[in-house]
C-alpha cells in the first residue's frame, strides 16, 4: 500500500472498548420488551449496523420505542465505560504524523464526538461522523465520502479505512479507499472473509508500521 493522503478509522473495537455501555443499552432494552438478555460475546458477534439500521429488525414497528430505552441507559453509563484500546494513543500519534485523520463510526454522532472530547482526542481527528451525520450509515459510502468532503480530500485508495469488521471492509471499497483491517475479525469468519488490502493483529502492529513509512521527499 502506498503513503496515505488521509486515514480513517472506525471507532468501537478499533480504538476504543464501549461495548459495556452497548450492551447495558440493549439489555435494558430487551427487558422492556421480555426477550432474552445478550451476552457481551453476542453483542461482539452482532452489532454491525447504525441503531437506525438494526432495530427495525430486531423490534419491528416498536423499534423507536426501543430506541429511546436504548440511548437513555447509554447516555447514563458510556462516559463512565468507555476505555481506549491498548496501543491506540501511541498509534494516533504515529499516525497522525503521516496523514490527516478522521472518524467515521455507525455510534451516533452525538455520541461519538461526547467520548471523542471525554478522551480528550479531539485533537487528532480533523471530523468526526457518526450515524444519522450522512444520507446513510456504513457499509454504504455516504458517510467516508462525508468524512472526505470535509476533509477537502478526494477518495481513492490512497485513502485508508481501518476498521474491525467485515462491515468496515465493505464501506471502505464502497468508497474506493484501501481497507485496513485491525484485528482478525474473529466474530465475522476471520481475516480471510474480511478480505482487506491490509491486516494488523493490533494497534502496535499498525503502529509500527506507520512508523516504518519514509516520509522523506524524494530529491533529484
Amino acid at each position: 500500500m502506498t503513503l496515505p493522503t488521509a486515514i480513517l478509522f472506525d471507532w468501537d473495537n478499533t480504538l476504543v472498548d464501549g461495548w459495556e455501555a452497548i450492551m447495558r443499552g440493549l439489555n435494558a432494552t430487551f427487558a422492556a420488551h421480555d426477550m432474552p438478555a445478550w451476552t457481551r460475546d453476542d453483542v461482539l458477534r452482532n452489532v454491525r449496523r447504525s441503531l437506525k439500521d438494526s432495530f427495525p429488525d430486531l423490534f419491528g414497528n416498536r423499534w423507536e420505542a426501543a430506541r429511546d430505552i436504548f440511548y437513555k441507559e447509554v447516555r447514563a453509563c458510556h462516559l463512565d465505560v468507555l476505555a481506549a484500546l491498548p496501543g491506540t494513543a501511541e498509534m494516533l500519534d504515529a499516525a497522525g504524523a503521516v496523514a490527516p485523520l478522521s472518524v467515521v463510526s455507525n455510534k451516533q454522532g452525538h455520541l461519538l464526538r461526547a467520548e471523542a472530547t471525554h478522551l480528550v482526542w479531539n485533537g487528532y481527528f480533523e471530523t468526526l461522523v457518526g450515524a444519522g451525520d450522512a444520507r446513510a450509515d456504513k457499509p454504504d459510502a455516504a458517510p467516508l465520502l462525508l468524512a472526505l468532503e470535509r476533509m477537502r480530500l478526494p477518495p481513492g485508495p490512497q485513502v485508508w479505512y481501518v476498521g474491525d469488521t467485515v462491515l468496515d471492509m465493505q464501506a471502505a471499497r464502497a468508497a474506493g479507499c484501501s481497507a485496513v483491517l485491525i484485528g482478525e475479525a474473529e466474530h465475522d469468519g476471520g481475516v480471510a472473509a474480511a478480505a482487506p488490502d491490509a491486516a494488523f493483529m493490533n494497534a502496535s502492529a499498525l503502529r509500527a508500521h506507520l512508523v516504518s513509512l519514509d516520509r522523506r521527499p524524494i530529491s533529484g
